[in-house]
């Protein structure tokens, strides 16, 4: 049941949750897939992992940028201490 057409879906829902808590069940239209059913903590965690590696990338970006530019990044204590932390 990894693949199940929407209009099959309809009539099977508990069935197919039930099996999302398993395997990610994937909803088609024409053999096509176009949605999943996850269990809800699995989603939480893929959420999770792209906002962090989104950070990554966000980390990577500005490091090539500084590196474009020639600058020289300051120092995390050098900022603290010209923050007054």
């Amino acid at each position: 049941m990894r693949d199940v057409p929407i209009t099959e879906a309809r009539g099977r829902l508990s069935a197919i949750v039930d099996k999302a808590r398993r395997e990610p069940v994937f909803l088609t239209r024409r053999n096509q897939r176009v949605a999943a059913v996850v269990e809800a903590e699995y989603l939480e965690r893929l959420l999770a992992d792209a906002e962090e590696l989104a950070d990554i990338h966000a980390v990577d970006a500005a490091w090539e940028e500084t590196e474009r530019l020639g600058e020289t990044p300051i120092p995390w204590e050098e900022v603290k201490n010209d923050l007054g932390l």
